[in-house]
This record gives C-alpha cells, structure tokens and sequence, in this order.
C-alpha cells in the first residue's frame, strides 16, 4: 500500500477536541490514511477513540485542527453531505420497514429510480447472504442477521468512507467471531475504506490493516497488528495488547539495541525500547506463550528460576502460574498436549525465553 502524501485519502491534522475549552479528550491526532485500509481506534473507555469517530462523521466538532478527505477539508461538511456510512452497535434500523425497505431507504433519499434501486437492494442482500430475508422485519431476524443488514446499508449508496462503532459489542462470542469474519470478507471484496472502533484488541488484531493504540486522548502507537504485538513502543501498549508478564530489574548495560536487565532471579538479555538507560529501573515485558518450561527442544538465551503455584485447564492450551522470588507471579502458556509438564504445589521450575522476545520499558 502506498503512502506518499499526495495519495491520501483521508487525513486528520493536529485533531484537537475539548467539550470545555480547558481539558482535551483528543489531543493532537495525527493520522494519514489510504483509500481501502481498515484502520481501527483501539483503548479502554474514555481514551479518546470515539470521540475521533464522531468528529469524522460530523456528529461532534473539531476544537482545532483539520480532517481533510482527498485533500478537502471536511470541518464545516454537514454531516450528511460528507458521503459516509456508519454501522452502530445498536444496528439503528428501521423496525417498521422491511430488510429490502431498509436497504433502499439510502437509495432513494438520493433519488434513485426504482428499477436501479430494486437492482443494488438485489445486488447487497446477495452480498451479504441475505436473499431470502428481504421481506422481512428487523425484529424477525437474528443479531448476526441484522447486523449483516446494517452493513449492507451502510455500503449500498457505495460512501466514500465506512465508519463501525464497536458494531459487535451487542453480540455473542460465536457470532462475533463470524462478523468478523464476513465484515473482513466484505472489505476484501469491495475494498472500502473503514474506521473501525473497538474496545476488543482480539477484534483489531484479526480485522485491521493498522491499529492506533489510544490512552488519555493521545496515540500512543500506530502501527499493523504484528508489529504492535511483537514490539509494542511503550508498556502501555505492552499491558493493554494482549497478554503479558512483567519482570522488575535494573539496566546493567546496553549495547545497540539489546540490554543486560538484572532481576531478583538472574540477568535476562532484552530489546531496548525509547528511553531506556544504564542504571534505570525497568520493567521487562515476556508474553506468556513467548516462556517455555524446562526441559524443552525450543531455543532460548534467559532462564527464570520460579516457584509453581497452580495450573488452569483452558481446552486448547493450559495456563501455568508461577511465582518469582520478589513476590512477582509470572503466566506460562502452553499447549495442551502430551509435552505439557506436571508439577506439584511449590516445585522449582526454570522459565527459558529468547532475547528477541523480551523488551524493557523504563520504569
């Protein structure tokens, strides 16, 4: 995907919002976007995500700065002359139309002749596997089934841009997890661009292109999902992608990009991360399928010695938890197969992991 300024295609410039002109919930975003990314705004309540969402859509105003979409700005566009869809969690459909009727709402708001809008009303429900329900209700259909219709209106006056707020939360985890499957399906098909919010960091992972990690109104990193889970910037991103253990030491030495942390329990050899010095205090962040038991055939370079306190049967995997001897309790993932180790209450175990796998963040 190219990313040369003169090609984007949505651009927010220094976004600033405050709702009392002294405190700031977005402060200063920053973000250049190309036509047929799925971007998603990810971070717990009351970071700012939302907030970005609604200033697109024109539903809240810009304190200061600029959201240009193909070089134009769009902070004085009426939010319904900006030419976006919007799919909500709530779906937001019309109970008393019909699914077609739904669908063809959009459609002739902007004076569409019947025969072009019964054909494009055809033409969605058979993209999202819906032909057979056109004449029914909302309240006749399931959650998935309407959520499905949501989208579907969402797309079919073909907007230039496609904006979800948190458009799974109402559902269950199986049903989730197939709309996810159809949105991301749908967005390889049409290619559409899409600002995707989300509280879920298993959702962003699996459906975005890039993810921007926000905490108190500031981005703290934007990057595509790999990299933000292998080398999260800072241990905010650390905590809050995913899952993670923490070991407290002290910097010892840095060389390059690597550092010699030492620990109650041994020197760990890490990834540096931005202002990480010799003789700092740190935190040395290791996820917890990135930690193999000893004995194992897996490579390693650092070795943990801890305390084993107890283990929870998860179906596919096991979660073993053990404890450091400064009092830190540290969680090994492992596979549930025959290689997975059987220990009793308070046996010394070694926890071996990679350089490459372990970052410090300064404390």
């Amino acid at each position: 995907m190219k990313d040369t300024k003169a090609e984007t295609f949505l651009r927010f410039d220094n976004v600033k919002k405050s709702y009392d002109q002294e405190n700031l919930v977005v402060k200063g975003f920053d973000m250049d976007v190309q036509e047929g990314e799925f971007i998603t705004l990810l971070g717990p309540s009351g970071s700012g995500k939302t907030t970005v969402l609604m200033m697109l859509a024109g539903f809240e105003s810009v304190t200061s700065g600029d959201i240009a979409i193909n070089g134009r700005s769009i902070n004085k566009t009426a939010p319904n002359k900006r030419n976006i869809g919007m799919v909500f969690q709530n779906y937001a459909l019309f109970p008393h139309m019909t699914v077609a009727e739904n669908l063809a709402y959009p459609l002739s708001v902007r004076k569409m002749s019947k025969a072009d809008i019964k054909e494009r009303v055809a033409e969605y429900l058979s993209l999202v596997e819906l032909s057979a329900f056109g004449d029914r209700r909302p309240g006749q259909l399931s959650g998935g089934q309407r959520q499905r219709v949501a989208l579907a209106r969402a797309m079919i006056f073909q907007p230039t841009l496609i904006l979800m707020d948190e458009p799974l939360g109402a559902l269950d985890k199986n049903l989730r997890e197939q709309m996810q499957f159809e949105i991301t399906r749908l967005h390889k098909q049409i290619g559409f661009t899409v600002i995707y919010v989300t509280h879920d960091q298993t959702e962003a992972l699996s459906m975005s292109d890039r993810i921007a990690v926000f905490n108190d109104g500031v981005v703290q990193q934007c990057a595509p999902p790999a990299e933000l889970y292998e080398r999260p910037v800072n241990a905010f991103v650390a905590e809050f992608i995913g899952e993670n253990n923490f070991v407290q030491g002290r910097v010892t030495r840095i060389e390059g990009q690597i550092a010699k942390v030492e620990t109650d329990t041994g020197t760990i050899t890490t990834q540096t991360s931005e202002g990480l010095t010799e003789g700092a205090q740190c935190r040395v962040s290791i996820r917890p399928e990135k930690l193999f038991i000893h004995p194992t055939t897996h490579a390693h370079d650092n070795a943990l010695t801890a305390t084993f306190v107890t283990r929870i049967y998860v179906g596919d995997f096991i979660r073993y938890y053990f404890r450091l001897p400064d009092g830190t309790d540290i969680i090994v993932k492992v596979l549930n197969d025959l290689s997975a180790p059987e220990f009793e209450e308070g046996a010394t175990a070694q926890l071996l992991s990679l350089t490459k796998d372990c970052i410090a963040f300064a404390n």
